[in-house]
């Protein structure tokens, strides 16, 4: 069981991460997309489905969008009403918790009382967003209220490399009941190595468990992915970048960087004694961008077996 692997801080979780469908969508149309999901990850051999709450962010930078912001489906309403019984796996489900009020997220823990459930909270986009409730009283409300619930943090190797202290950020988070983390997408080797490096370091001096890490990873298929990767905030080196894009294959050659990268991720946590997973994420809606994650997918279980 998930849970029990990441109590007992195992190394070799494996996730595949999706976005919900559009809003938009009627009925009959979200059916549909839920069965063709299901079928393709019911053939997976996955620890669990990560589901994301997708935030406009368009607060976070002055740089214009390069895909416009479509609402989507609230990912618990499609795990409880589309996905869940027919998955064979848990589903991991984000919590943007800036966009509810403290009624609506303690109505929301309160239904899961009691449930085997797993969510990773996530904060707001930029200190400038406006939220009703911050990221301690909803740490507080999930203790006092749903204290069972499996709860994951974010950690975002880009930030280490500019502030100095996204481990201390990971134990602070530890403190108030993560107990495992997954980080933004990682094309930036050496800001996730440096991370390992402090996590490890302060760990062992304050003689504090160290918790998985799940590094994600995602296919790119286009330089205008790219450009929308990097204005999420994923820092992709110049030099990467410039490979990528001169590329005569960026989807082929995106999918070798990213198990490449992870697969050094992978062996330099484990040698440090940190326990490292991998999220594979899809967002595409591309069928060669969908084959190449789960292609990507079948590369990691083989970099974890070895």
């Amino acid at each position: 069981m998930l849970t029990d692997k990441i109590r007992s801080k195992e190394s070799g979780i494996l996730f595949y991460g999706l976005t919900p469908p559009k809003a938009k969508h009627t009925k009959e149309e979200l059916e549909t997309i839920a069965a063709k999901h299901i079928e393709r990850l019911n053939n997976l051999d996955i620890d669990g489905l990560v589901l994301y709450d997708i935030q406009d962010e368009s607060d976070r930078t002055d740089i214009e969008r390069p895909f416009p912001f479509i609402k989507t489906l609230d990912p618990c309403d499609y795990a409880k009403n589309y996905l869940d019984a027919p998955l064979k796996f848990p589903i991991v489900v984000y919590k943007a918790v800036g966009k509810y009020d403290k009624d609506e997220f303690r109505l929301w823990l309160q239904e899961r009382v009691g449930k085997r459930f797993h969510t990773v909270f996530v904060g707001a986009a930029s200190k400038d967003t406006k939220v009703t409730i911050g990221m301690k009283e909803a740490y507080d409300l999930k203790k006092e209220i749903s204290p069972d619930i499996t709860l994951g943090g974010i950690m975002i190797p880009e930030r280490h490399i500019v502030k100095h202290d996204e481990h201390l950020r990971v134990f602070s988070k530890i403190d108030n009941g993560c107990e495992f983390f997954v980080s933004q997408c990682v094309y930036d080797l050496m800001a996730a190595k440096k991370f390992l490096d402090d996590y490890a370091a302060y760990a062992k001096e304050h003689n504090k468990p160290l918790v998985p890490i799940i590094f994600t990873i995602t296919p790119c298929g286009s330089a205008k992915t790219l450009d929308f990767m990097k204005w999420l905030g994923i820092n992709i080196p110049t030099h990467l970048e410039e490979r990528l894009k001169n590329s005569e294959d960026i989807l082929h050659d995106s999918v070798k960087l990213s198990r490449d990268i992870f697969e050094i991720l992978y062996f330099y946590g484990k040698g440090k004694g940190i326990p490292v997973g991998c999220n594979v994420e899809s967002v595409a809606i591309r069928k060669a961008e969908i084959e190449a994650s789960i292609e990507l997918l079948h590369d990691i279980q083989k970099i974890m077996e070895r």
